[in-house]
């Protein structure tokens, strides 16, 4: 059921494509938005669109994202839903001025470290985190913890794929360790979704996001933020449940091998909290 509360919302990656979507969906049903984005007039622009706040990140920088979180904590006496949206298929292979692969900071590390210093706050709030994933873990992922960067089998769809195979592993890692405490946690697929995702990318697939072919066969943005709609406006363990991975509003029943290795998640968790510099929890 729909919560008649307004609720406050952090949707990262909301100055474009499924991110605007849903602040604007989410904004018009009455629950406050912060909309989060790398560009500054994209982002004031969606957040004055929809009549919320706005925060500017770079996620290849953590100096940023310690900065956002400083920003939101200060903003918003509780968070209801922080929906670790931003990410994409990049291109190829480079670091971040903090030294890590580019793909997996910009979709994994940059979310879990965001989270990791919302936390106190999200638990108060009895929140849910929700982690916008992709089929293409199952397809491309494969994840190694003592090579994360892929320095020995890099390529851009690998990364990406890695790195979504790591937001649905970091999906049931803060179940396990937080769901008693009141937390929730989803990560889905929004489908194939015409927008500027791959727009950084040397993929050969770029031009059909943005393509009028493209957007014959691909869902618009508005349908690929349906399921973070739902995920935000409706009651996990009556609505949804916790600790799972979504298709086409489903429970999926097609998942990667190493999603179901309980191990591999806590031990992922704990090296990403190495790289980042916070407690592992």
């Amino acid at each position: 059921m729909d919560s008649t509360a307004p609720r406050t919302i952090v949707i990262t990656g909301a100055s474009d494509g499924i991110g605007a979507a849903a602040a604007h969906l989410l904004s018009t049903a009455g629950h406050r938005v912060a909309v989060v984005g790398r560009n500054p007039d994209k982002t004031a622009r969606v957040a004055r669109d929809v009549g919320g706040d706005h925060f500017v990140a770079d996620f290849t920088r953590l100096a940023d994202v310690r900065r956002l979180a400083a920003e939101l904590d200060d903003a918003y006496p509780r968070i209801d839903v922080l929906a670790n949206n931003a990410g994409g298929l990049l291109g190829d292979r480079a670091r971040t001025v903090d030294g890590h692969e580019r793909t997996l900071q910009v979709n994994h590390l940059a979310p879990f470290l965001l989270t990791g210093l919302l936390l106190d706050k999200l638990l108060a709030s009895r929140a849910s985190v929700i982690q916008t994933s992709s089929a293409g873990a199952r397809i491309f992922g494969h994840l190694d913890v003592d090579d994360l960067d892929h320095d020995r089998d890099f390529t851009a769809h690998r990364a990406y794929g890695t790195a979504k195979l790591e937001n649905i592993l970091f999906t049931t890692e803060l179940h396990r360790r937080f769901h008693d405490q009141g937390l929730a946690s989803a990560a889905f697929h929004p489908g194939g979704v015409a927008t500027g995702f791959a727009s950084e990318s040397t993929s050969p697939f770029r031009p059909l996001y943005r393509s009028r072919i493209g957007k014959l066969f691909l869902s618009t943005p508005e349908q690929g933020a349906a399921q973070l709609v739902r995920f935000a406006r409706t009651t996990p363990g009556v609505d949804w449940r916790s600790c799972e991975y979504y298709e086409r509003g489903r429970v999926a029943r097609r998942v990667h091998p190493q999603v179901r290795d309980a191990d591999l998640a806590r031990r992922l968790w704990d090296r990403s909290a190495e790289l980042v510099g916070v407690a592992a929890s």
